[in-house]
């Protein structure tokens, strides 16, 4: 629920008309505890789902929401805040919600984005707290009722997406047979790397946009609507190799090998070796970054969200050092150099991929 990004949207597809803002407003009216009517309602933008969010004019410590049901899973919503709140893991209280017109008012957690407050300076002391709110999430009893499977089935429709909405849309490129195959390959290594580790909770878009710090110090975590049961890495990654913020090799390491060594005290996994765990780590990175391809790509295609377009380039990068580090990826490492690559280098939205996020809060 990142409520501090402005995008386009396509004029095919509104996930806000004037019909439906008006219909919260009068629904809002009902339940704020403000007793100022009527109620206006200012546009905070959206996310990269279809909900859209609203402070009230007069200062208020609420939002409104609204998130289309033909789009948005209220009731889900619902559900995995609870057992959010369950874990002692802050995140916005819900004062009212009504899932069948997909209007909520939540609380205001406020504008300090993770992404923002993280420098140089305070990386390790947030990161660390970053990295105990997961391992309380990831302590999440599971509920095969609630929360769904991160089987191969959806592992595989989301790679899929690199291959229709990347490579095929926004590049150009038609995939041969060969070439469907050196990605059928690829993506079975992958699949069986993220089944192959242990299962947990996994919020599915833990990083720095959906991190807030709070005035009592603690992290409020937000955009959780999406949780499946997977793979333990894959929160830890999207949090350390973060789409919109680089941060040095080293140092990602690090981070990575104190999160492994607490997640063994705390039971999470087992005492597997550094080696095993990099490679879990590094490789669900790779899964999620050919996703994050392929969604950034229809994200401005289909939905006419273009900002994504600028971080497409940083995604890159961390695709190919991960796939050029294992000889078992290399292949695929060679072919995207070779056949994507100088497509994308034709792009506008391109940059040298090689140095791409050097210039957010960590650098190389």
């Amino acid at each position: 629920m990142n409520t501090h990004n402005t995008m386009a949207v396509s004029p095919a597809i509104k996930p806000v008309t004037d019909t439906r803002k008006l219909a919260l407003t009068n629904w809002i009216t009902g339940y704020s505890p403000l007793e100022q009517h009527p109620i206006e309602l200012h546009s905070l933008g959206g996310d990269a789902g279809f909900r859209r969010y609203f402070r009230f004019q007069t200062p208020s410590q609420w939002l409104a929401v609204d998130a289309p049901p033909e789009t948005e899973d209220t009731t889900q919503f619902l559900a995995i805040a609870r057992l959010i709140e369950q874990q002692g893991v802050r995140s916005p209280h819900i004062a009212a919600a009504d899932a069948d017109q997909g209007f909520l008012l939540v609380e205001d957690m406020g504008d300090r984005l993770f992404f923002h407050e993280a420098k140089a300076d305070n990386a390790d002391h947030l990161y660390q707290r970053a990295i105990s709110t997961l391992l309380q999430l990831q302590k999440s009893p599971d509920d095969t009722a609630l929360i769904p499977r991160y089987d191969r089935a959806l592992l595989r429709r989301e790679l899929e997406i690199f291959s229709e909405w990347f490579a095929d849309k926004l590049l150009g490129h038609s995939l041969s047979t060969a070439e469907l195959d050196l990605l059928n390959a690829l993506f079975n290594r992958l699949e069986d790397n993220a089944l192959a580790q242990p299962q947990t909770f996994v919020h599915r878009d833990y990083h720095s946009r959906n991190l807030l710090l709070l005035n009592d110090g603690s992290l409020g975590v937000i955009d959780f609507q999406g949780a499946l049961w997977g793979g333990v890495t894959y929160d830890l990654v999207s949090l350390l190799r973060d789409c919109y913020l680089r941060w040095p090799a080293e140092k990602v390491k690090g981070w990575a090998l104190d999160y492994r060594q607490q997640a063994i005290s705390a039971s999470i996994i087992p005492a597997v070796s550094e080696t095993e765990f990099l490679r879990w780590f590094d490789w669900f990175g790779l899964q999620r970054h050919i996703k994050v391809l392929g969604i950034f790509a229809r994200l401005n295609l289909r939905d006419g969200k273009t900002s994504y377009l600028t971080d497409l380039p940083l995604v890159i990068r961390y695709t190919l050092e991960v796939a050029d580090q294992y000889s078992e990826l290399k292949t695929f490492a060679d072919w995207f150099k070779q056949t994507l690559l100088p497509l994308a280098q034709q792009q506008p939205w391109y940059r040298d991929y090689q140095t791409a996020g050097n210039q957010t809060a960590g650098a190389q």
